[in-house]
């Protein structure tokens, strides 16, 4: 045997942090107690999962049907385990566990890692997070049309979602999608609750029974945080025994009055240090105390300097739209010949449908005669100025409603209700990660909508992991007061799990004659290790 040929080199880069972690949480056991181990397969559920999550969050952009080739090149007994080959993943084994996995219910298992994520590592559940988003897709999706007359839909599906054109987030209404409602927590940004839905479904329509079923799911005292698509009667009523903060839509004809006639309070100087330590130096507000859809409850006007300005800005650049367009419809009516004065002012109401803060206004209709001597009606007109619509949207600028059913003994400071709706953007986070095209599902083309389930869950899963890596690492770094260099070498407390990953590049798996050891750990990266749970530093030390 020539020396080169007892030489191995595999990568191990920065999935020894991603095996790490899943191993900390447990999810291997979790899959494989679920599911069972059948002695005869040389590979468990469990084990396939595990090898799906490190592909996921290896961050090639490989998608799964190139499974196989991903581990060649890696440390895959390392990763999953001694005597585990890349060619144990091929496509009917990974076909297989997913199958099964979705016969057991996504919704059950997700829920079982997250129980044992929030206990392990002790989550704080005061507050989560609800938004919807919607993913695109290639392909056809057809189903039989007597299964989409079912009857009424629940929340936990008996049946694959309905593929269909719908509101899109991602600006593609000429895509159909299917739409993923996720529950974040507020620590961290932990994914508590995801809910894959048809392409077509209302916000409005299943928010209420989405926080119902996560309740009956997560049994924690939490308030829900989620945006206006939950404030109606029907869903307030539903959800009235939980707590809740949300936006109150300006379509309600109560937030309309109370933005247009209520004025929000001047800050005292006493108050402006604490807000300014609260990031809330450019918020005014006041409270009031409401009831709709028969629940009581605080209504927070908030006005926000920075959006009055920006809103303020648009309303100019509108108005100075507006005119532009107006003019060259004044001289198009004037300059028409109108057979009937009938005729003459449906096309000024045509017009007027078109503007939304100048009106023309007809002055005068003249009868007179055209060349051919037949009788024509011309219109004089001027364009004036809509000062109420204006005036309204001037006083409206900047300003927006929170409304929360915690009132009297469980009342919460308002600094602290708009700083908890603030934090609502940790969902939007974990959708910009999904969504990310380095990820391993940046273009959707599944032949089923049970695999596109399926591949959502495995998505949220890996986003846990990585919010979870994140979160733990920055906890560390808050309690030793220490730092890392970010990317442009400045020191930083919060660094991002993805940097932390790029910065293990080039760690190899080496087996000389026999001997197993790591190459290319410096000390900087046994630093970042020693941040991270001891099954992460397991892989590497």
């Amino acid at each position: 045997m020539s020396y080169l040929e007892e030489i191995q080199v595999k990568n191990l880069d920065h999935l020894g942090i991603v095996a790490g972690l899943i191993d900390e949480i447990g999810i291997v056991k979790i899959i494989n107690n679920k599911l069972g181990i059948d002695v005869r397969e040389k590979i468990s559920a469990g084990t396939v999962v595990k090898s799906i999550l490190i592909n996921g969050l290896g961050f090639v952009s490989r998608p799964l049907y190139l499974f196989s080739q991903f581990f060649q090149d890696k440390a895959i007994e390392k990763l999953l385990g001694e005597r585990i080959k890349p060619d144990y993943l091929n496509d009917d084994k990974i076909g297989r566990v997913m199958d099964e996995l979705y016969k057991y219910g996504l919704n059950d298992i997700f829920i079982e890692v997250v129980l044992e994520v929030i206990k392990k590592f002790k989550i704080d559940l005061k507050y989560s997070h609800l938004d919807p988003t919607s993913f695109h897709l290639d392909g056809e999706y057809k189903r039989e049309e007597d299964k989409e007359k079912q009857e009424e839909e629940k929340i936990i599906k008996e049946r694959p979602i309905f593929i269909k054109k719908g509101y899109s987030r991602d600006h593609r209404p000429d895509l159909t999608q299917c739409v993923l409602d996720l529950i974040t927590s507020q620590d961290g940004d932990i994914p508590l609750f995801v809910r894959v839905g048809d392409g077509n479904e209302s916000d409005k329509a299943v928010f209420g029974n989405v926080l119902v079923e996560f309740k009956k799911q997560i049994k924690f005292d939490s308030i829900m945080v989620c945006d206006s698509a939950l404030y109606g009667q029907e869903n307030l009523q539903l959800i009235q025994h939980l707590k809740w903060i949300t936006r109150v839509p300006m379509t309600i004809k109560k937030a309309k009055e109370l933005v247009q006639n209520i004025e929000v309070e001047e800050v005292k100087d006493e108050d402006k240090e604490k807000r300014s330590d609260l990031n809330l130096e450019s918020y005014t507000w006041k409270e009031e105390i409401v009831t709709y859809g028969g629940i009581k409850q605080t209504w927070l006007i908030v006005l926000s300097e920075k959006r009055q300005k920006s809103d303020l800005e648009k309303l100019e650049k509108q108005l100075s739209q507006e005119e532009k367009k107006s003019q060259k419809f004044l001289k198009e009516i004037q300059s028409e010949e109108f057979e009937h004065p009938q005729a003459a002012r449906y096309k000024l109401k045509a017009i007027n449908k078109k503007l939304r803060l100048l009106e023309i206004k007809e002055v005068e209709l003249i009868e007179t005669y055209s060349k051919k001597k037949e009788k024509i009606y011309k219109m004089i007109s001027l364009i004036i100025k809509k000062d109420e619509e204006i005036s309204r949207k001037t006083k409206e600028a900047g300003k927006f409603i929170l409304a929360t059913n915690l009132v009297e003994e469980n009342k919460l400071e308002a600094s602290e209700i708009l700083i908890t709706y603030k934090n609502q953007q940790s969902t939007e986070r974990g959708f910009r990660f999904l969504k990310d095209p380095l990820f391993f599902t940046d273009s959707f083309f599944v032949e089923k909508p049970e695999r596109i389930e399926k591949m959502l869950f495995l998505m949220s899963l890996c986003l846990l992991i990585y919010n979870l890596g994140q979160r733990e690492l920055r906890n560390c770094l808050k309690r030793v007061k220490k730092g890392i260099n970010n990317q442009v070498g400045k020191v930083t407390l919060r660094p991002t799990l993805r940097w932390i990953f790029q910065c293990f590049q080039g760690i190899h798996y080496v087996i000389l004659n026999g001997v197993k050891q790591i190459v290319n750990l410096t000390e900087e990266r046994r630093f970042i290790l020693s941040l991270l749970p001891a099954s992460c530093q397991r892989y590497y030390l």
